[in-house]
């Protein structure tokens, strides 16, 4: 009897080897695999994992912004042949005041004139300078690109409204300054003085092309603030570009005047594409609320966040 227990204790031993051989076969593997995903998981350092990510995320945000932009432009081009009843009217009375503006243009032409020969040399140079198209693309392009790099999708937005903007006025004051060739006031031909597709700069008075890039882009960055102290000040900035070309004696008062009309029409018209298309749908929770302070030894803009 103590024979028969002894062999069966040697055979439950032997049995319970043989499993534990044959589980520890099935489990060793699978902790070898893991710990090699481990290691080859740790293989790429996070940092260089990120900065991959980055370098897709801009390249797609450069994308989509672009073609943004595209569509905006042609949406701006398309507006006039969806025009309702109050669009009309109100093209209509922009029309009927330029030609009633155009009665004093050269009075007023003199008038600035004169007021150029007392203004500071370097406030005259700021509005050459601002409104030319490679600062203009200069300031807006890196508006554009700090949101692009920030990953800030507001900037980014407002960078897209700013160069859009530019390239559809831009476009439109090109061809009709082409097609137009009405003379400057410095070549003392009148205000009425017009040489079609003449190839000379004299005959490139309208529309005022410093004055459609200066004011588009003081008008688009304005918009991105409610403070009217911050918002008409930058609009105040934008008008040096029209007024200082008044001074110079390059374009009409009526030049300048459906220059900003259409500067205006143009913002508004890509600023609406944008969030009739819900294009960005940032949220705003730390937008910056500006306030004028005046008080005791007191004087300045307090911006709130």
């Amino acid at each position: 009897m103590q024979v028969s227990n002894t062999k069966g204790a040697t055979l439950l031993l032997l049995f319970l080897l043989l499993n534990f051989s044959v589980v520890k076969a099935q489990i060793l593997p699978d902790t070898l695999q893991v710990a090699e995903a481990k290691v080859d998981t740790l293989v790429l350092p996070i940092s260089q994992v990120d900065t991959i990510k980055k370098k897709n995320t801009i390249w797609q945000n450069l994308r989509y912004d672009g073609v943004t932009a595209f569509g905006a432009i042609k949406y701006t081009y398309s507006r006039p042949f969806h025009w309702q009843k109050d669009d009309l009217l109100t093209a209509g009375g922009v029309l009927a005041g330029t030609v009633l503006l155009s009665f004093a243009d050269e009075s007023a032409g003199d008038f600035f004139a004169d007021q150029g020969k007392k203004m500071p040399q370097s406030l005259r140079d700021f509005g050459w300078y601002f409104g030319s198209p490679q600062n203009n693309y200069g300031i807006t392009g890196s508006v554009y690109l700090f949101g692009l790099f920030t990953n800030n999708e507001k900037i980014r937005r407002t960078g897209v409204l700013m160069i859009a903007s530019a390239s559809a006025s831009g476009i439109i004051q090109t061809l009709a300054k082409t097609v137009g060739g009405r003379a400057r006031p410095e070549m003392d031909k009148g205000n009425l003085h017009f040489k079609p597709f003449a190839n000379d700069p004299g005959y490139n008075s309208f529309p005022s092309g410093h004055t459609i890039l200066s004011f588009t882009t003081a008008y688009a960055i304005g918009k991105q603030f409610e403070n009217p102290f911050v918002r008409y000040g930058i609009y105040g900035v934008g008008l040096i570009s029209p007024v200082s070309r008044l001074w110079e004696r390059q374009h009409w008062v009526t030049d300048v005047g459906l220059s900003l009309v259409m500067s205006v029409a143009v913002v508004e018209c890509i600023d609406k594409y944008l969030k009739n298309e819900k294009k960005y749908k940032y949220k705003d929770p730390d937008k910056i609320s500006w306030n004028f302070r005046v008080g005791a030894r007191t004087l300045g803009v307090v911006g709130v966040f």
